[in-house]
């Protein structure tokens, strides 16, 4: 496909906007006043992203043993996962495209993924298209809630890059988090077939989603996984609660929470990604040991719980801990400040380029590529990929992830649910190990 170019603010960035195209839910157009709330994007940003620093010789300060927060860039991660060995057998991703959902637009996202690609040596994605289908919102860099989409922006296409690297990425923007315009895109996404996998990094309380919104998006979903497209979301930040629906945000000082789960990720059509505490070399990534997702002094941690929405779905029905509600998230993934990633970041309106986010969003666009590279061993696409998951989880053999047995998703005075041997309401399966991941999903 490539890139296709219009210049906004001196950047060279794509935007395809759709001439005389209605949304795709015609009882919902895309920008007209929502009914069902807003969406949030789960990267991490109370306190807002830090600033990566290097030293004189270009290396970074978190990356340092005795930095205060650690953090991970490309061959980290790819090694803790076990997703190197992948890439050397020349499973990348080739031939899939991941499409990436979010609001609104990051102005500096091309030459961010430039910057990113170059500092990790990476090469460029074989294709990169931006979609704005239903137009864009002018960036405010005065608008701490679009500078704060921005970096979910830069975070979810890096890593997804990252992580598969011969994918297409198509950089899907609503013009705003409202409700109807996501889902207004997602639909375009997926009724014009954009994609194999599709990564969401937003979420919201069940409870603030308008049932007839909601209606819809499940309605679009079963759509999707129909064409075996796969569908991720994370689980949210807030450990076993979720923002009230009147919350403002980015929420910086009187916040207020509901004890529930993240919506798009509760759909039982979606594998929703909850957060861990991985703990890895440094230097080489080599994985040591990961916990539950939890950091009370940030008012954070890795989402997880029971729905009040869907009732138990099939593939959960032989696992303990569910009882008559779908349980998420359905696995995991590093989420954690004191060991954060790596983002090229320009438009964070400080003049770097590095920063360190966390977050279930640095999950999820890892996770779309880790499923770009299953399509590929498997020669098509698999679809909802939680019938196999749980499978997996409860087979007898060599198990596919890492089992999350310590630590919690509490909230404040909220309780949340603790890590037990196997799949459990804080953590799920638990985290990738990729290469043995993949070849189990690749077998007929």
């Amino acid at each position: 496909m490539g890139v296709r170019y219009v210049r906004l603010g001196g950047i060279l960035i794509v935007f395809i906007v759709a001439i005389g195209l209605a949304s795709p839910l015609s009882l919902v157009p895309a920008g007209a006043a929502h009914t069902g709330g807003h969406a949030h994007p789960a990267d991490g940003v109370r306190p807002s992203p830090q600033v990566a620093a290097t030293d004189s010789s270009g290396h970074f300060h978190c990356q340092m043993p005795a930095a205060k927060d650690n953090c991970y860039g490309a061959a980290q991660m790819r090694n803790a996962y076990s997703i190197q060995p992948l890439l050397d057998q020349g499973l990348d991703g080739s031939g899939r495209t991941i499409a990436i959902i979010d609001a609104f637009q990051n102005p500096t996202m091309t030459s961010d993924l430039a910057t990113f690609d170059a500092r990790f040596g990476l090469p460029a994605p074989p294709s990169f298209e931006i979609t704005a289908p239903f137009g864009t919102t002018p960036f405010d860099p005065k608008n701490a809630n679009e500078v704060s989409w921005s970096g979910e922006i830069a975070l979810d296409v890096e890593w997804a890059h990252t992580v598969a690297p011969g994918a297409g990425i198509v950089l899907a923007l609503a013009p705003s988090d409202a409700d109807a315009d996501l889902i207004a895109t997602e639909a375009y996404v997926i009724n014009h077939r954009m994609a194999d996998v599709i990564s969401m990094s937003y979420g919201e309380a069940e409870q603030c989603k308008a049932p007839a919104l909601q209606q819809q998006e499940h309605a679009l979903f079963d759509t999707a996984t129909a064409l075996d497209i796969t569908l991720l979301a994370g689980s949210g930040d807030e450990g076993a609660a979720q923002f009230a629906c009147n919350s403002p945000f980015p929420c910086t000082v009187t916040c207020t929470y509901v004890k529930g789960v993240s919506t798009p990720a509760s759909d039982p059509d979606v594998t929703g990604i909850g957060g861990t505490d991985l703990i890895a070399d440094l230097t080489t990534g080599a994985y040591g040991s990961e916990s539950v997702w939890n950091e009370p002094a940030l008012d954070a941690g890795g989402g997880g719980g029971f729905s009040a929405l869907y009732s138990r779905p099939s593939f959960q029905n032989a696992v303990t801990p569910v009882g008559s509600t779908r349980g998420v998230p359905d696995v995991s993934y590093s989420a954690s400040l004191a060991h954060a990633v790596l983002v090229a970041w320009g438009s964070g309106g400080k003049g770097f380029e590095f920063w360190i986010f966390y977050g279930t969003s640095a999950g999820t666009p890892q996770w779309a590529g880790i499923a770009a590279i299953a399509d590929q061993a498997s020669g098509r696409d698999l679809g909802n990929l939680n019938p196999a998951l749980y499978r997996l989880g409860q087979s007898s053999r060599q198990s596919p992830f890492h089992d999350i047995t310590t630590g919690n998703n509490d909230f404040q005075s909220i309780s949340g649910y603790a890590a037990v041997p196997g799949w459990d309401a804080a953590s799920g399966w638990g985290s990738p190990i990729a290469s043995v991941l993949v070849a189990d999903l690749a077998k007929p």
